[in-house]
């Protein structure tokens, strides 16, 4: 799915809107929240074995993060690989299986698709170019991309704030509980189409032909419309593709290898965990393994693969002023509206006290990831998370778990 498995309406300080925001919704409906269409419950998952477990070395010295670990998977996922680094330094470890049928765990350091965490990387160059002075922030969009016919009223800012107003491509589900289909991110028919290929301007177009959800700048709508537009952005200003200015401003710089912009490669490279998706084809339930599959539904907005080191890299980097001038930084750590979104970023206040700021994601199907840090960058968390075949409601079935790996992290619980 292309959700985040955090509901996308709850309270900034709640847990739950880590998964809700992540791509669209198949993970949301089974792990992230990105995607708008409701996913059917499905029956209660039965009694299973424990399943089996590794870590490096230090697991001895930090049960609690295994134990965590292992709640992800004990809540019905298929497995999960974690890497936390704070004082007492750095630690990763994995739970769950690689594969269904295969009693190898998940690698501690492989490949996943990451969803809506990529909208982080894209705010990040935005804002790069912001500070260069290439971008206005408040400036009209239309003025570098007016072949849309955007609103001038639509600015970079409300497009990294999801204040837009604009139409999410994968669909909306209204404040009375009307859903307007968009292209296909969950069910049967996203694992049907889960390898066209889109492209930017295409999925733009798709959302502008719907009627926008407010006014600009006068309300908050979590919408991967905006994060494909930033994209063509970043594009029209440099005159280079996304992919080219993600890897020259930020993966080489932070030597983040395992890490790319797969634009409509299927594949995920390397290493990585197997992820399953559970949708309904008539009367009857079936599982498919969706570690292959074309990520350019999400462009700019949940495309991107890598692995919890990097992904810890970056997040660390941007915490601490490496990547934006700290005015801007501060700009996106600064939460705004009912979703409580800066740009980019999402902000958390702790149950012990103090704010984590993250963004989660999920691939439409089969996998989801986490990204957290502590505002100095110094404490962090990453996750890559994969479904199982476990008939389970990723939605209501994960935020105790990750409210336990958040509060075991940062609250020292």
């Amino acid at each position: 799915m292309t959700t985040s498995p955090i509901a996308a309406r709850t309270p900034r300080t709640s847990t739950t809107k880590v998964f809700r925001h992540v791509g669209t919704v198949a993970l949301a409906a089974a792990l992230l929240a990105g995607a708008t269409t409701p996913a059917t419950a499905a029956p209660a998952a039965p009694d299973t074995a424990a399943t089996p477990t590794a870590a490096t070395a230090e697991t001895a010295d930090r049960p609690e993060l295994q134990r965590a670990a292992q709640a992800v998977i004990d809540a019905g996922f298929g497995g999960v690989q974690l890497r936390v680094r704070d004082e007492r330094g750095e630690w990763t470890g994995s739970a769950g299986v690689r594969k269904l049928g295969s009693p190898a765990p998940p690698p501690n350091d492989g490949r996943f698709w990451v969803g809506s965490s990529t909208k982080t990387v894209t705010a990040t160059v935005v804002l790069q170019l912001v500070a260069e002075g290439r971008v206005g922030l408040d400036a009209p969009v239309a003025d570098h991309l007016p072949e849309p016919g955007l609103d001038r009223r639509i600015t970079p800012r409300m497009l990294l704030q999801h204040t837009s107003g604009l139409f999410s491509y994968t669909g909306e589900v209204y404040d009375d509980g009307t859903v307007v289909p968009g292209i296909p991110a969950t069910g049967k028919a996203w694992v049907e189409n889960r390898f066209h290929r889109y492209e930017p301007a295409e999925l733009v177009r798709f959302a502008l032909a719907r009627p926008a959800r407010f006014e600009p700048g006068t309300g908050q709508n979590y919408s991967n419309t905006n994060y494909t537009l930033a994209q063509l952005l970043v594009e029209r200003v440099t005159g280079h593709s996304f992919a080219d200015e993600v890897e020259r401003r930020i993966l080489r710089p932070l030597g983040m290898r395992g890490t790319g912009v797969p634009g409509h490669r299927s594949t995920l490279p390397g290493p990585h965990a197997h992820g399953y998706y559970r949708y309904q084809d008539g009367g009857e339930w079936k599982v498919v393994d969706v570690s292959r599959q074309n990520l350019s539904l999400l462009a700019g907005a949940g495309d991107m693969y890598s692995t919890t080191r990097d992904l810890q890299t970056f997040f660390s980097a941007l915490m601490a002023g490496r990547l934006v001038p700290a005015p801007l930084l501060a700009e996106m750590r600064t939460p705004h509206g009912h979703l409580g979104y800066g740009l980019g970023l999402f902000a958390q206040e702790l149950p012990c006290g103090g704010t984590v700021y993250h963004h989660n994601g999920g691939a439409p199907g089969g996998y989801g990831s986490l990204m957290y840090s502590s505002p100095d960058g110094r404490t962090t968390m990453t996750a890559g998370v994969t479904t199982g075949d476990a008939p389970i409601d990723p939605a209501a079935a994960f935020p105790k778990a990750l409210a336990g790996l958040v509060e075991t992290v940062f609250c020292g619980r």
